[in-house]
């Protein structure tokens, strides 16, 4: 499962040309209903029976449908002062008469006189003729404003889409720097814990930084990928309190109660690690007790819940308790949920904060 921010816009369907475009089957609809609405009229007073009425009329707009076409593709280049809208109204006004004409040459027989010298024939060229002029440019009209309409669609589509796909990078973007940031200020803050136990002299220095090697290790590779699973946070979140309390092996005291459930929901890289490092640097570092760290993740129907309560110095000597990690968390779960993800601060008596986090519960492979 990715994520709606990583979602790649559908395609904007091609626009068909050539034969593809001049026997477009919702044209050849359209040209067979016109064509037997036409017939309509002439259907009643037709001596020549039905059939041979559709296989005028029918013939009629089909022509007129692949003159239409062909004025839409050809020629590519048309004078400034010549639209091409012009062109094929004309072009089907033209073309209905001609081939009306063309269709009583071909349909009389050999040795039969010619259509204008019998007036049957005569009446029904010239009624056909008659409304092929009068209907056809209007029927090429109406193609034209559907085809307009059509257009604006699509190009309102399009940007659309591509104003998606901008705010979309932008947003991938925006994920990938806060990530970033988040490498340098986990890895500096653990850093300086290394160094505060070297210069206290203390024997433990060593073993400290030989699980903060492998810690990193299995840590820094995660911090560029777009999701991770609460299991592998919880795990980083394990190694990084058992780091922390070998360097304050009196002052800090920790447990996790993990709803096994959660374990498989995707999340951002190093959500649950930020409150936590919050905790042991805004909560437990300052005072000269230390504290309890409390880490709960359940899951609540849809949502995940997650609370990170310390029993530190609370957020009024910490300050507003936020500092960069927290700050950048919030920007990375908008970026990521939007709306759908909450975190709250609250205070805990006698002192302490709580930190608690609530997100989609969306599995690894959902």
């Amino acid at each position: 499962m990715d994520y709606p921010h990583t979602m790649s816009a559908p395609a904007i369907p091609v626009k068909p040309h050539g034969l593809a475009l001049l026997l477009n089957w919702r044209r050849v609809r359209f040209t067979l209903i016109a064509s037997l609405i036409v017939s309509l009229p002439f259907a009643l007073g037709w001596k020549s029976g039905m059939m041979s009425l559709l296989v005028r009329t029918v013939s009629l707009g089909f022509i007129a449908m692949l003159v239409f076409g062909l004025f839409e593709q050809w020629p590519k280049r048309l004078p400034s002062w010549v639209a091409r809208w012009v062109l094929q109204v004309v072009g089907v006004a033209i073309a209905v008469p001609a081939a009306t004409f063309l269709i009583y040459v071909l349909s009389t027989k050999a040795g039969a006189p010619a259509f204008w010298h019998d007036s049957d024939r005569l009446q029904g060229f010239a009624g056909l003729t008659f409304f092929g002029v009068l209907l056809a440019p209007w029927f090429a009209l109406g193609a034209l404003v559907r085809q307009k309409d059509a257009l604006a669609r699509h190009q309102a589509l399009a940007f659309d889409l591509e104003r998606s796909e901008l705010e979309r990078q932008a947003s991938d973007a925006r994920l990938h720097l806060l990530q970033a940031q988040v490498a340098p200020h986990f890895l500096f803050n653990t850093l300086a814990n290394v160094q505060a136990l070297v210069d206290a002299g203390s024997p433990q220095a060593s073993a400290v930084l030989r699980s903060l090697i492998a810690y990193l290790r299995a840590a820094v590779p995660r911090l560029h990928e777009p999701a991770t699973t609460l299991g592998q946070e919880l795990q980083l979140v394990q190694a990084y309190l058992e780091l922390m309390h070998m360097r304050m092996p009196d002052r800090l005291q920790f447990a996790l109660n993990v709803d096994e459930a959660t374990r498989a929901l995707r999340c951002p890289p190093m959500t649950l690690l930020t409150l936590v490092e919050n905790a042991v640097k805004h909560g437990i570092d300052p005072g000269e007790e230390g504290g309890r760290i409390e880490i709960d993740v359940q899951k609540v129907g849809e949502r995940c819940r997650v609370r990170v309560r310390d029993t530190g110095v609370g957020l009024q000597q910490a300050g507003n308790g936020l500092g960069t990690g927290l700050t950048t968390l919030r920007e990375r779960l908008k970026l990521v949920f939007g709306d759908e993800a909450q975190l709250r601060l609250t205070e805990q008596q006698p002192h302490g904060v709580c930190a608690e986090l609530e997100f989609p519960a969306r599995g690894a492979h959902g």
